[in-house]
């Protein structure tokens, strides 16, 4: 009868095939051998970019030194130039960094791959062998001694499966050490998924300078034909007199547009109360007010982070007897999220933690226990920091009060209330992108924009501003 000692030979058959089929899979392909080639052509990126970084830098030094000079047309042409360059070469080396970061996400998914295959391939062999030792096991002496296989070898071969009994066990640590190790790469792999996304975005505002650059410098050439008298009764034309200054609309995101000296007003309160100066406020709501256009108008539903945001959003506009299908968000882009509502340009998860809202699981702003944003949220004006304020209890972020008053306390939080070059700075880097990003190169030109490359340049939005607040102070 063979089947009486079949198992028995299956079994020592089947050690001598699988063991080696263990230990070669081992030794196969690690993730970092399958991560090598990204690893060699990010290195090859960064070279570039480094390059990159050195042209911008040149051409950085070329505004600041021409800014030194007298106004003249000459000047004001060749600093138009260089920015439209700096903000050229600023995209190449943004491009770079997102390359960077798709193939360090292609890197991570092909690591995530081996680890899943060695996961499935450990899990396999293990439920082999212990079919293999269950069926050794089970092997009555009657079927031994049927069996072509001596009593010595059959021993041996317990032997050997006591042995794999070791190995198994240590071979279970390392699948629960490559599941963990798997995770970790997961959560790698969605932050340069989200930092990718706040690339994308600072791009698209970068690609919007550059376009007006180009049309401020063709406006100004086809005004003066090239010539510098001409060009001096431009500027002249540009010093304008307290009332037409009062009557300026200055445009906010996500309201409607209200005069300048309104938002002067709503500054100036705000500067009182958190320290932050007037002019580099306007310069800051004035650059969230461009990246807000180039996103447009969306809706809660659909443009909104479905977990981060939504789950406060309808909360926030109940709460201000407001219809959440109506209130303007930010549109979200084809490359992550929008949401941010007002002015200020606020995502609700933001909002929330100035506004007094509180998440009931937990008595606090923020997540709740199990790390979700899902509420049920609620409003406590004790902890209303800009209510407290404004007076406006709850506050509302289409509200260009209420939205000076976040910006200026966000601000103040994170250092502009100093008031120096250095400080205000950072500060707008932190408001832009975290104040973890606040000194990537690739994100200074935000920072520039609002301030300026030194203290005082004139072609900043808050010396703009602050030329303007003279001229309303003066009269």
């Amino acid at each position: 009868m063979p089947f009486l000692f079949t198992p028995i030979i299956s079994v020592s058959l089947a050690f001598f095939f699988i063991l080696p089929a263990v230990v070669a899979f081992a030794q196969a392909t690690t993730p970092e051998q399958a991560t090598s080639d990204v690893a060699n052509r990010r290195a090859q990126l960064q070279s570039e970019l480094n390059i990159l970084e050195s042209q911008i830098e040149a051409q950085q030094q070329i505004i600041k030194d021409k800014e030194q000079q007298a106004v003249s047309l000459e000047r004001d042409i060749a600093i138009f130039d260089a920015k439209i360059k700096e903000a050229d070469l600023s995209i190449k080396a943004r491009d770079i960094t997102i390359q960077n970061l798709t193939n360090d996400i292609y890197g991570k998914q092909k690591t995530i791959g081996v680890l899943s295959i060695k996961l499935n391939r450990e899990l396999e062999s293990l439920a082999q062998i212990l079919r293999m030792t269950a069926q050794m096991e089970n092997t009555s002496l009657a079927e031994l001694v049927l069996s072509d296989t001596t009593i010595s070898q059959f021993f041996s071969d317990i032997d050997r499966f006591n042995s794999i009994e070791g190995a198994l066990i240590k071979s279970h640590d390392i699948v629960q050490a490559d599941k963990q190790e798997t995770e970790e790469e997961k959560k790698v792999l969605e932050d340069k998924k989200t930092e990718e996304v706040q690339l994308r975005a600072i791009q698209a505002l970068e690609k919007k300078r550059i376009v007006q650059n180009k049309a401020d410098k063709a406006k100004i050439l086809k005004d003066t034909r090239g010539q510098e008298a001409e060009y001096q009764k431009i500027l002249a034309a540009r010093q304008k007199d307290a009332a037409a200054i009062r009557s300026e609309l200055f445009v906010l995101q996500g309201s409607k547009a209200i005069s300048f000296e309104k938002a002067y007003e709503y500054a100036t309160v705000a500067f009182q109360k958190t320290g932050v100066r007037p002019a580099f406020l306007l310069g800051i709501i004035t650059e969230e007010t461009n990246l807000g256009e180039n996103l447009g108008s969306g809706n809660w539903r659909v443009d909104m982070h479905p977990t981060r945001d939504q789950p406060i959003f309808p909360q926030i506009t109940a709460s201000l007897g407001l219809n959440p299908d109506t209130m303007p968000v930010s549109k979200k882009p084809w490359y992550g999220y929008g949401g941010a509502m007002g002015p200020a340009q606020f995502i609700p998860s933001t909002w929330v933690c100035f506004a007094g809202y509180i998440n009931i699981t937990t008595g606090k702003c923020g997540k709740n226990s199990n790390g979700s944003w899902i509420g049920p949220w609620e409003y406590d004006s004790g902890k209303d920091r800009i209510g407290a304020l404004t007076g406006n209890t709850p506050p509302n972020p289409w509200e260009p009060k209420d939205a000076f008053m976040a910006a200026g306390l966000l601000l103040k939080d994170n250092g502009a209330g100093k008031g120096t070059y250095q400080a205000e700075f950072r500060a707008a880097m932190c408001y832009l992108a975290g104040c973890a990003n606040a000194n990537k190169k690739s994100l200074r030109f935000y920072g520039t924009d609002i301030v300026g490359y030194y203290a005082g340049d004139p072609n900043s939005l808050a010396e703009k501003y602050q030329q303007q607040i003279n001229i309303l102070q003066k009269n």
